[in-house]
């Protein structure tokens, strides 16, 4: 089957670089050195599409919502003929704050975040349309994801302050190597159609994980404020990512979608990313 990867960023690049390049293409809005056919695409535009879609196809979608934009229903209606198979990347963060319970895809979304709302409403427009239309939707609810490059050694670097650790929350990430594996599982035929939360599994606070990276890498501790201090320093953006707290159950991803996250163990996942850096 023919996929067609739409968003060639952090993840999308490496989703589409592990498939095969006579059977895979990419859409981007910037142009990007890659292995593979990656053509220059604006989802805002209302232009058609830059390649002629075979019957038999799958679209992994890996774009945010634009927050001035309403990309999907665009996008989705020059879709012809339509895709077998809809992969498309949400957020843990629907679920908003559960004052560190366990969420599992039954739990019905309470998001807080404007980022939040807006992958919601996308998760209803793109069930809605593989309703009508027939196409199987896969949703991969995401919480952070780390990997190389992406692991805040400048913030270390500069002393930027975090959270002490009585005051951090439960921890949810994956590697990006790991989400692009379940993006390939996702893929498959014999997969279920439905809402998988990914992750490694591991709950560890982010206070701990920047901690961890600093020491792998060599780099004096972050100093640590109070979430009273944060409150008054941090970004609404940041301090979103801190207050809410939910633990993410991740049980149908091993054992439905079938993956088993090589860096479980985030420490090795941050070993792993810093010897690619």
């Amino acid at each position: 089957m023919f996929t067609l990867v739409v968003g060639t960023g952090y993840t999308g690049r490496r989703v589409l670089e592990s498939l095969p390049q006579a059977s895979s293409a990419g859409l981007n809005r910037s142009p990007i050195e890659s292995t593979h056919t990656v053509m220059q695409y604006d989802l805002d535009d209302d232009a058609d599409l830059p390649l002629e879609l075979p019957d038999d196809y799958a679209v992994v979608y890996t774009v945010p919502p634009n927050p001035d934009k309403s990309g999907y229903s665009g996008f989705l209606n020059r879709l012809s003929p339509l895709p077998k198979r809809f992969i498309y990347i949400s957020t843990t963060g629907i679920y908003g704050d559960r004052g560190g319970a366990i969420v599992t895809e039954a739990t019905r979304p309470r998001p807080e975040s404007d980022r939040a709302r807006r992958r919601a409403a996308a998760e209803r427009v793109l069930l809605e349309w593989a309703a009508f239309n027939g196409s199987s939707l896969v949703l991969l609810r995401v919480p952070g994801i780390y990997g190389p490059g992406r692991l805040y050694l400048e913030r270390i670097e500069q002393g930027t302050p975090i959270l002490r650790e009585e005051d951090a929350n439960p921890g949810n990430r994956i590697h990006v190597d790991d989400l692009a594996r379940c993006c390939l599982a996702a893929l498959q035929e014999d997969v279920p159609a439905g809402i998988y939360n990914v992750g490694d599994g591991d709950k560890r606070s982010t206070t701990w994980f920047i901690r961890e990276i600093a020491r792998q890498a060599g780099l004096p501790a972050p100093p640590v404020i109070s979430l009273a201090q944060a409150k008054q320093e941090f970004s609404a953006t940041r301090l979103s990512f801190l207050v809410e707290s939910r633990r993410v159950d991740t049980t149908k991803m091993r054992e439905v979608l079938g993956v088993i996250p090589t860096y479980s163990n985030p420490e090795q996942g941050i070993s792993a990313s810093l010897t690619d850096d």
